[in-house]
């Protein structure tokens, strides 16, 4: 399969375009290398697929990887006029957008920048492949659209209408908007909602990333709502497989939720984990103890996450199947090797 993929430097992205590319498909990727977090890392996360950002870029402006499957281009997907020019000509079997301004805090401080991404990028998005008849749309949602629901595990059925941060509004948005393109258009999309996916080659303005990091280094971590909270943390790998399980497959059974042609997903570990045990896990894999501030809940931030995934599992054949101490082990041997800790 020819398949299109923004975000292909983010965290999420880098891990799929892998398996995509091993599994024989070819990608498209773009990413915009926004300075959310320091773009090296992202940089590096190319470089890994194959991506010299130092190089020539061919006529179309596209760097391509060594064995020809993943090309990338440099572009962001809320500018009309340069995104126009990105897609021209590109052969696409599907699309998959994990492109967005990332993280729930800084939506609160920064509004601007998720309506630009989240919301005029995701337009653009849906137009895109509402023009590509047949096109497969799989996009990024997150927990985040059930806000601080007490009704656990979170089902694809619970409501979502109250998010507690700007960013988790964006993400229901999204929703929203892709029911409406699926309803007039004819479209097929599936929305996977994401439970705090960890790992090598994380972002690091998340809480593995944070932990780790003030651990390692002797500096204290902040502990919000006194350390009573819980979360779904799914390993990455875990995640880019599920993700190309439904690009590239058909379900077995159809589960949509929201109107005929569109389907949303929970995607997580479906083990709730508290943060003081993954505080612990982090302590027992680095051998030094974390030096803890206890503090009040955060603005924006929600007491638990977890995922039921029933439906993914149904309809996809989708089965999480990484334990939090071997995934923790796998991303602090990545930090420890990337940062030279």
């Amino acid at each position: 399969m020819d398949i299109f993929l923004t975000g292909a430097a983010g965290f999420i992205g880098y891990r799929t375009v892998r398996q995509l590319v091993g599994a024989g498909h070819t990608v498209t990727g773009i990413d915009n290398l926004n300075d959310y977090y320091d773009p090296s890392l992202k940089v590096a996360r190319l470089a890994r697929l194959g991506i010299d950002m130092g190089s020539p870029a061919d006529g179309n402006g596209y760097r391509i990887s060594p064995d020809g499957r993943f090309r990338y281009k440099t572009a962001d997907i809320a500018e009309e006029a340069e995104f126009e020019d990105v897609v021209k000509g590109v052969s696409i079997d599907a699309i998959c957008h994990l492109a967005a301004q990332a993280g729930v805090r800084y939506s609160i401080e920064n509004p601007q920048a998720y309506a630009h991404s989240n919301l005029k990028g995701f337009l653009n998005m849906l137009e895109l492949a509402r023009g590509r008849k047949g096109v497969k749309f799989v996009y990024a949602s997150s927990s985040s659209v059930y806000g601080n629901s007490t009704d656990i595990p979170y089902r694809e059925s619970n409501r979502t209408d109250s998010p507690v941060s700007f960013y988790g509004a964006t993400k229901k948005s999204n929703e929203v908007m892709a029911a409406s393109y699926a309803s007039l258009y004819g479209m097929e999309s599936v929305g996977l909602r994401f439970f705090t996916v960890y790992g090598p080659w994380g972002r690091p303005d998340m809480s593995p990333m944070i932990f780790a990091s003030a651990i390692l280094e002797g500096r204290p971590i902040d502990i919000f709502n006194n350390g009573d909270m819980s979360r779904d943390f799914t390993f990455i790998d875990d995640i880019a497989e599920g993700v190309c399980r439904v690009l590239t497959r058909r379900p077995a059974t159809a589960s949509a939720v929201l109107s005929p042609g569109s389907s949303i997903y929970n995607i997580g570990n479906s083990h709730p984990v508290k943060l003081l045990d993954f505080i612990c896990c982090i302590e027992r894999i680095t051998g030094r103890k974390a030096i803890r501030n206890y503090l009040p809940m955060q603005s924006g931030d929600v007491n638990a996450t977890w995922a039921d995934t029933s439906l993914l599992e149904k309809d996809y054949g989708y089965r999480p199947a990484t334990p939090l101490e071997e995934g923790m082990e796998k991303f602090i041997a990545w930090y420890r090797g990337y940062y030279g800790v």
